[in-house]
């Protein structure tokens, strides 16, 4: 007859009630203390957030344990502590501003929540769930450092826009007034041109119009005339012909200067080089000026047209500045032009001035003169101080001109 085999097996554990899975089911710590703070149960992941095993926890005071300082290190009384206050009061409660200490002394921000377990009224400890919030704390403060940055930013920003729009406001404000200076200027100039026209052209006209009556009274009297009182008068008329032809000359070189002032000819005829050389000798001489004149030019550089209008009136400002303010006996410039630049300076040996004179707002030659060069990419540079005399600079670019 054949044995039959036996197998033994272990006796089966019992199984776990439904809180004891609830408890090991959750990854946040939990924990229950009784009326005197000691610890009643606490699951895994509790202890393992603590850096304690379960059973060296059970029957321990949990304040003195995990709770007994504040993150500064300061000693945390129990008398203070929120957890044994709500089984105490009998009053839930929640916080996430302080902190749990592990068992190798390091701490880490804690958010717990302790409520009081009541029985038939009486109160018989606490139940207490914590997590640890270091990356939620972590990200907080990371969110508050970038909405401080951004708060920053847009002050900045801010500061930013409220500068430029205060800096084009002024700008605004300059160009309007630098528009009603030159239409001002304008109309003093169409003034002046006006009152020579009427005092020189309208006189010699009008002296020419005399004379022309004349001769033709006289040609209406010829036929009743002896031959004597004919070749006296003939004489007479040549004499008038030879005034009329003096009058017809001034009135063309009154023409003349009046077109030049508008626009000199030599600037069309010559070029930009020497409109320049004959303002500087015509206009400083006239003023009682000593010129001092120095002009180096590569031969062939020919500046396109509206930029040597542009420089030519620059110039033509610096001397007009000159002549109005400096009060000087003598000027120096100097034009030199390479590859890449042109370079002019008039230096006078006048009273000077602060520099501020120059940024002022109703300066507007000044302002005109930068105008004029900042449009082309050009830069007037103005040194000066009281007693030393003034020096204009234009530095106007040629790269784009051979």
């Amino acid at each position: 007859m054949q044995a039959c085999a036996h197998r033994f097996l272990d006796p089966p554990s019992p199984a776990p009630d439904g809180m004891t899975l609830l408890l090991e089911s959750t990854s946040e710590g939990v924990y229950g203390i009784d009326n005197t703070g000691a610890c009643t149960f606490i699951n895994r992941a509790g202890a393992r957030l603590l850096g304690w095993p379960v059973e060296d926890l059970v029957g321990r005071n949990m304040h003195a344990v995990t709770h007994h300082s504040h993150a500064d290190g300061h000693d945390y009384p129990e008398c203070d502590c929120p957890i044994f206050q709500a089984f105490r009061l009998g009053q839930p409660c929640r916080v996430d501003a302080e902190v749990f200490w592990r068992r190798d002394g390091s701490s880490f921000p804690v958010e717990y929540s302790s409520s009081p377990i009541i029985d038939q009224g009486q109160v018989h400890g606490a139940v207490i769930t914590f997590v640890d919030i270091t990356e939620r704390r972590a990200l907080a403060d990371a969110l508050q450092r970038a909405n401080e940055r951004l708060a920053q930013t847009n002050e900045m920003l801010e500061t930013q826009v409220r500068q430029r729009t205060a800096a084009l406001s002024a700008a605004l404000a300059q160009v309007r007034e630098l528009a009603a200076h030159a239409e001002s200027v304008r109309e003093q100039e169409r003034t002046r041109i006006a009152r020579e026209v009427h005092d020189e052209l309208g006189s010699l006209l009008v002296a020419l119009k005399m004379d022309v009556n004349w001769f033709e009274k006289r040609l209406r009297e010829q036929d009743g005339r002896t031959p004597e009182d004919a070749h006296r008068v003939r004489d007479h008329l040549r004499g008038k012909c030879r005034h009329m032809s003096h009058l017809i000359e001034d009135a063309v070189a009154s023409v003349g200067r009046i077109i030049t002032d508008l626009r000199p000819s030599v600037l069309d005829h010559q070029g930009l080089w020497a409109a320049l050389e004959w303002h500087a000798h015509e206009f400083l001489p006239a003023a009682e000026l000593s010129l001092d004149w120095r002009m180096e030019v590569p031969g062939g550089l020919v500046l396109p047209e509206a930029q040597a209008i542009a420089v030519f009136r620059i110039f033509q400002e610096m001397l007009s500045n000159v002549v109005r303010h400096a009060q000087a006996a003598q000027v120096r410039i100097s034009i030199e032009a390479h590859a890449d630049a042109l370079s002019i300076q008039v230096s006078d040996d006048g009273r000077g001035a602060e520099p501020q004179v120059f940024e002022a707002h109703d300066a507007y030659g000044v302002m005109g003169m930068r105008e004029r060069a900042g449009h082309f990419g050009g830069a007037i540079e103005i040194r000066s101080m009281p007693g030393e005399g003034s020096t204009f600079s234009l530095h106007w670019p040629l790269e784009h001109h051979g």
